[in-house]
């Protein structure tokens, strides 16, 4: 390996897009080389992971996400980011770039007025989803539906103006302006809660005379337990924002119907943009997620065709009482979305600090899932690659004229996926279709395709 390589994957999470550009055409020019050995890759996948543009805890840009999937031999990986979708132009054209195949994603969270009085997948919040649209193919909105996103944008820091207002006012003398010492944090203005976070932990390590005088005052926590914490960066972040930010903390403002946008909101745009609906699961424990099969079929009638779980938070867990119950939800959740043929869209979320880079497909736990979580990749691959070729994704008329019936547009869309390589070829083979082929003539051109080049 080169001695600028280090200096050039810094450069990847610069805050400029042209230098971000410039250092992996840079990097993949010293893989061409053999100056960098990359592996090649194996049925690995992350399709969810934010990037730089909302909150990535080991500081990713699109093309890192990229670059980081082809050095460790990733096949797929996605992107998802809260609030936009300032990532998804630059995230596939690196990973066309890095020979990785992509998927992009948007997440937000929505209010489901028939779910009001339960707990869902936001904890203490009835009524609040979290959710998720997958298989963006491009940052552009059409002008129906970019005021939603828009609103999506104004509401997330309106939220957070009037969070960082609450904290200023608990956390004096420290106080931080949201230009001055938040956004510098964002490449493009969007803000979230954990840039304010880092903001707020950044100004009490540089100006409080006594820190942990001062966070066991603030976070009313003795001082030992406090000094321990501050041994701990990654645990001190965790504890201010458990104890300021969410329920029960002096930022935190129960949210209620018109804190965020409807499911049906945000599904229009989704569709408008050629996406897929995609519910978020968290652990099965709470009101709403004990009536899955309820709550996925209304969502399922609303236009939900995928479905995001984090495995490795509901496995890979310490205490073995927990772990069972968790992991046994965890294989009922998968069987209950293969049943209502929801594809899995699958990954580690890498938005904090400590989580994974992927998930451990090897771990026996993972055994009787790992297909569903791999076909569900494949999946939203194929989607993304024939919408991007041909405009013949899923939720295109070509779809819905040819696999009418959910179950076969998801066999096909995962076999496209499977066979479909990354980047420029792929793209080139799927647009040698004639005018409306079949579905089994994409196919087999594409497996012809694949021969000739044997």
């Amino acid at each position: 390996m080169t001695d600028h390589v280090p200096a050039l994957e810094a450069q990847l999470n610069d805050f400029s897009a042209d230098a971000r550009r410039a250092a992996l055409t840079q990097l993949l020019a010293l893989a061409q080389q053999g100056q960098i050995t990359l592996p090649p890759t194996a049925e690995i996948a992350n399709m969810h992971c934010h990037t730089f543009f909302s909150f990535n805890g080991y500081g990713h840009s699109p093309a890192s996400l990229a670059w980081l999937a082809r050095k460790q031999g990733f096949r797929l990986v996605g992107s998802v980011d809260f609030d936009v979708l300032d990532a998804v132009d630059e995230f596939l054209w690196a990973c066309d770039a890095a020979g990785v195949r992509a998927s992009c994603g948007l997440e937000t969270r929505v209010f489901l007025p028939e779910f009001a009085s339960r707990e869902i997948n936001s904890p203490g919040e009835p009524g609040v989803l979290y959710h998720m649209g997958i298989g963006f193919t491009g940052s552009a909105v059409p002008d129906s539906a970019a005021p939603i996103l828009a609103d999506m944008r104004r509401r997330a820091e309106a939220r957070n103006r009037a969070m960082l207002a609450r904290l200023n006012a608990h956390l004096h003398p420290l106080a931080l302006d949201y230009e001055r010492d938040v956004l510098p944090l964002t490449p493009a203005g969007n803000a979230t809660e954990r840039h304010m976070l880092a903001a707020i932990l950044s100004a009490a390590a540089r100006t409080v005379p006594d820190p942990a005088e001062f966070w066991a005052a603030k976070l009313g926590l003795p001082a030992a337990q406090v000094a321990a914490l501050l041994e701990n960066p990654v645990k001190l972040g965790n504890t201010v924002r458990a104890k300021l930010m969410k329920r029960g903390g002096v930022g935190y403002v129960q949210p209620g119907p018109e804190t965020f946008p409807s499911v049906d909101e945000f599904h229009r745009l989704i569709v408008a943009c050629g996406a897929l609906p995609c519910a978020a699961w968290l652990d099965g424990l709470s009101a709403g997620e004990q009536a899955m099969e309820e709550l996925l079929g209304l969502l399922i009638e609303k236009g939900v065709a995928a479905f995001n779980i984090i495995p490795d938070r509901n496995w890979n867990i310490s205490d073995p009482a927990v772990k069972a119950v968790k992991l046994e939800k965890l294989y009922q959740v998968v069987e209950l979305a293969q049943k209502l043929d929801l594809p899995l869209n699958i990954g580690t979320e890498m938005n904090a600090a400590g989580q994974k880079l992927v998930d451990d497909f090897d771990a026996p736990e993972l055994a009787p899932v790992r297909q569903a979580f791999l076909d569900g990749a494949y999946f939203i691959y194929g989607h993304t690659a024939a919408q991007r070729a041909l405009g013949i994704g899923y939720q295109s008329e070509w779809a819905a004229r040819h696999l009418p019936a959910r179950r076969a547009r998801n066999a096909f869309y995962t076999a496209l996926g499977k066979q479909t390589p990354p980047g420029p070829d792929g793209l080139s083979r799927l647009r040698h279709a004639g005018p409306n082929p079949s579905p089994e003539e994409i196919l087999k051109l594409v497996e012809q395709e694949e021969r000739s080049r044997e």
